[in-house]
């Protein structure tokens, strides 16, 4: 795969985990997806959902016995993250749902994750316990403290196998920084430090400490209705420890140095794309609003995604993308009906591969995209139960605007809309994609011939 793009265009793809959701009439609003990612190996996926529970899937070692199984997730671990809370100076209700996770690099057999929800980060630890101590002094073996007076002989405590527990412990709690919702949550290259970003600020953290945080932008105007845009997606370089970028409800991405003032409200770089007067519409400045920006791994590029398009940007020129990708421009014309269900508000992710050189995205019907920058080839793909069984390949789907239509064509009128896939991950170093789809998750990989 990593040879060719051209194999994605031969259906080589393989669904062969679906988890997360059994029956779709019984979706419950806590049960929907709302955050997907893989850990730097790649070993662990984590989800977290609109209840506020994190759900942790580890990669199966490959086993002679069962090569089918290549590499499958299962459940690792599952705990509550965050509750629902209530601000009674504002009255107002914070929801438990959880925004996003990120994965700090694993230092020892533990694991550490961030997550939050609209106001509180949270870091996690997930280890490990397959031995217990028995023994002890001052309890009995139930826990219960003994008789000090009935204690006649001094015992060595001593560690005795059980099976394998999985625990998940909070370690930090960072509350209390952020008036507006948390959009974004980055860790930083330095792993001592990392971004929370609402609606108007952005407050870098450093991990061992809770109880403050440094407020680096701060785009509040000093009258609110002179406020005309939002911050809505941020994230640090992935080796300058220094540098960052946000993104903005006008399409804008503002890069920062973090050496140059202690607030970075001045930019040191501005990227933004002169619009089209003769595209120019009502729904121009919804459409154009950035839902999600990605560094790659390389660092040299900036991926963002607005309602119709993945753009990817040179760090070294600010005036217009390198490469402009329409995800589903048939729905240009549908804009005036997406407008009157809130759909034209869906903010979308995308995600490169591991190599940088193809990009995923998703949209409406269950179907997510991918294109080869290199080729500049794409491919329409489906995540169903209808037709994703296990180590099925998946054929590319094609929506028909308009005319005649053809036999495995769809017609833009027919797609639903209230099926889209809003998150997406792709494993680091494999091709190995993680797809939510409301309340289910779809593990995909290559074809291995």
């Amino acid at each position: 795969f990593l040879a060719g793009f051209g194999s994605f265009m031969q259906d080589v793809l393989w669904c062969f985990s679906q988890v997360k959701g059994t029956i779709d009439t019984g979706v419950t609003e806590a049960d929907i997806i709302s955050t997907v990612e893989f850990n730097h190996t790649g070993e662990l996926l984590a989800t977290g959902d609109k209840g506020g529970r994190v759900v942790i899937f580890q990669r199966e070692q490959e086993s002679k016995n069962q090569p089918h199984r290549r590499g499958e997730y299962n459940v690792y671990s599952t705990f509550q993250s965050h509750e629902p809370e209530f601000d009674y100076l504002k009255s107002l209700e914070i929801e438990e749902k959880i925004n996003k996770i990120r994965w700090l690099p694993q230092q020892n057999a533990a694991y550490f994750l961030l997550s939050t929800n609209d106001k509180t980060v949270k870091l996690w630890k997930v280890s490990e316990r397959d031995k217990r101590p028995e023994g002890y002094n001052l309890k009995d073996e139930d826990g219960r403290l003994r008789d000090p007076s009935m204690i006649t002989m001094l015992r060595v405590p001593v560690l005795r196998p059980m099976d394998l527990m999985v625990e998940a412990t909070p370690r930090r709690v960072f509350a209390n920084a952020h008036t507006y919702h948390i959009n974004s949550i980055s860790v930083n290259s330095d792993y001592e430090t990392y971004m929370s970003a609402d609606d108007l600020r952005i407050n870098l953290w450093n991990f061992e400490i809770t109880n403050q945080s440094f407020n680096i932008v701060d785009i509040k105007p000093a009258n609110m209705e002179e406020l005309t845009e939002v911050i809505t997606a941020a994230e640090f370089h992935p080796h300058h420890c220094n540098t960052f970028v946000y993104s903005s409800s006008k399409g804008t991405i503002r890069l920062c140095d973090m050496r140059t003032a202690a607030l970075c409200d001045r930019h040191a770089k501005f990227f933004e794309e002169p619009e089209d007067p003769s595209n120019r519409s009502f729904f121009s400045e919804i459409i154009s609003s950035i839902s999600d920006v990605k560094f790659s791994h390389s660092g040299r590029y900036i991926m963002t995604r607005d309602y119709l398009t993945v753009k990817v940007w040179d760090l070294n020129m600010e005036n217009r993308p390198i490469e402009t990708y329409q995800v589903h421009d048939y729905l240009r014309s549908k804009l005036c009906s997406l407008y009157e269900n809130d759909c034209i508000f869906d903010k979308f992710e995308c995600v490169w591969n591991g190599s940088d050189s193809v990009i995923m995205t998703g949209s409406y019907n269950n179907f997510f995209r991918m294109f080869d920058r290199n080729t500049k080839r794409d491919v329409t793909l489906e995540a169903s139960r209808e037709n994703s069984k296990p180590r099925a390949i998946l054929k590319p789907r094609k929506v028909c605007v308009g005319g005649k239509r053809r036999k495995d064509e769809i017609s833009v009128d027919s797609l639903d809309f209230s099926k889209k896939i809003l998150h997406t991950a792709w494993h680091p170093s494999e091709n190995i994609i993680a797809v939510a789809a409301t309340n289910n998750l779809y593990i995909f990989q290559d074809k291995v011939n």
